[in-house]
């Protein structure tokens, strides 16, 4: 084991980078929000809302490829079998997980949709265990993830949107998305063993963001409000999934997923925060609940790292 492996599986470590893709990712809940409303998207235009992603993602991409290329002075190229790496990965990180949310956002509610996103962490461990078989799924590891998930659960509930009408459109989409989120998870981990992480980040970003922007217009999505307002935030966007999922892969190369993954939990829970002090959105993240979801989040973090061996 190396310097830069000892180093990137220090729980600090961890936890230092995890927290800043959680602040990041918890950041863009508001914020599409925002741009939607600079660009005139409105809320059930699927086509228009995987078109904007499809911006996003390409800028994302070619920010990284930039960054990446500046870092290792030489521009930064999949040669051979990296450019299939690069394509599963796009098919499930950025294309699959987006396309799924969008098509299940706009047939079911918010508050089912942050839920079932909010199993995230725990379906990227079950699929990485029972699948891929790159760790052993322990009892501790359950139990963290079911504290962690119900934090989620509790900030995300409290208001209409809840049923028991379930639906494939629906539902089932957004479950999909997780699925997806889970298996480019597990792929990373296995292609960042010999790939360059800037590299399958940065072009999986590219690949899936002209796949989505195709996709969009063919859906006849239109995206329209360029101001200098609406620029910068899109290219503020583009940073968050820039710079989150490459730390983000990063930490997966070095680490068990179920070490990383566990974090997300605190994605939905950062959002309803930054959202109720961005967008006004005050009661669905009234105080006491915030603070009680975030302890519950903490809580299922601690009990799957705090694992004597990793694995």
């Amino acid at each position: 084991m190396n310097t830069r492996e000892k180093f990137m599986q220090k729980l600090l470590v961890v936890f230092a980078g995890a927290l800043i893709c959680s602040l990041l990712w918890g950041s863009a809940f508001p914020c599409i929000k925002i741009g939607y409303r600079m660009m005139h998207i409105a809320g059930d235009d699927s086509a228009s809302q995987i078109l904007y992603a499809g911006l996003r993602f390409t800028l994302a991409g070619l920010l990284v490829i930039l960054i990446g290329s500046i870092g290792k002075r030489t521009v930064l190229l999949p040669k051979g079998k990296a450019w299939g790496k690069v394509l599963i990965l796009s098919m499930f990180q950025t294309v699959g997980q987006y396309v799924f949310f969008y098509i299940g956002l706009a047939h079911t509610s918010g508050v089912k949709s942050s839920i079932i996103i909010g199993t995230n962490a725990f379906v990227a461990i079950l699929v990485a265990s029972l699948i891929f078989h790159q760790e052993r799924l322990t009892l501790r590891k359950v139990a963290g993830c079911l504290i962690g998930f119900s934090g989620v659960a509790l900030v995300t509930l409290g208001g209409a949107g809840m049923d028991l009408h379930m639906s494939f459109a629906g539902e089932g989409c957004v479950f999909l998305s997780s699925v997806a989120y889970a298996v480019s998870s597990a792929c990373f981990k296995i292609f960042a063993k010999t790939e360059d992480s800037f590299l399958l980040s940065g072009y999986q970003f590219l690949t899936g963001g002209i796949i989505m922007g195709i996709t969009g217009i063919a859906m006849h999505g239109t995206v329209q409000g360029f101001t200098v307002a609406s620029t910068a935030l899109l290219v503020y966007m583009a940073l968050i999934s820039a710079v989150a999922y490459t730390l983000w892969g990063i930490l997966l190369k070095y680490n068990p997923i179920s070490r990383v993954a566990v974090f997300g939990f605190m994605n939905p829970v950062i959002g309803v925060i930054l959202s109720a002090l961005l967008l006004g959105e005050g009661e669905q993240a009234a105080g006491i609940k915030s603070i009680l979801a975030l302890v519950l989040v903490s809580i299922g973090i601690w009990i799957v790292n705090g694992t004597k061996k990793q694995g």
